[in-house]
């Protein structure tokens, strides 16, 4: 978990601390991938997910991510699998607070569903479900294409954050 700490920092401070003449918010008409890896209390998940630019400053997207998730439950081990579905709405930020182009600074929501997968005999409380977060990011280009996005969110099914790599088309 230091480490995690750690990298999470050190990617925080480059956002942050970086110049460079990359491309940032997406624009109207343009999309963009992403994939990477959440921090989460029920496993690691693994995420894909495409942004689309509706406005100069609004993009709407979708994400699939799954998570294997091990639980001791009144002494016997389950595994369980879980699989979101979500879509999201963010305001990207850096018109209106001058951000340099290398850097994209968002914030919105997403809504989604959850579903958990236990075996049968599993007794406990996991379940499937709708959930709704908001949640706050930041991404650095490298390159006109190529970038490391950070993501917070919580109070939901989706808390925790993520942590990948962003192209755009």
């Amino acid at each position: 978990m230091k480490n995690m700490r750690i990298l999470v920092a050190a990617i925080a401070l480059l956002l942050v601390t970086s110049l460079s003449f990359g491309q940032g918010s997406l624009g109207k008409g343009r999309s963009q991938l992403n994939a990477g890896v959440g921090f989460s209390g029920w496993g690691v998940p693994v995420y894909i997910g495409f942004d689309y630019g509706v406005h100069p400053d609004i993009t709407l997207g979708a994400e699939f991510s799954f998570r294997s998730y091990n639980d001791r439950y009144y002494g016997n081990d389950y595994n369980h699998s879980i699989i979101g579905i979500s879509g999201n709405g963010n305001y990207h930020f850096n018109r209106i607070l001058n951000i340099p182009s290398a850097f994209d600074f968002y914030a919105g929501l997403n809504l989604g569903f959850y579903v958990w997968s236990s075996p049968s005999e599993y007794k406990g409380d996991h379940t499937s479900g709708l959930g709704l977060n908001a949640q706050v990011g930041g991404r650095y280009f490298f390159s006109n294409n190529f970038g490391l996005n950070l993501e917070f969110g919580g109070g939901s099914a989706f808390s925790g954050g993520k942590i990948g790599i962003t192209y755009k088309f």
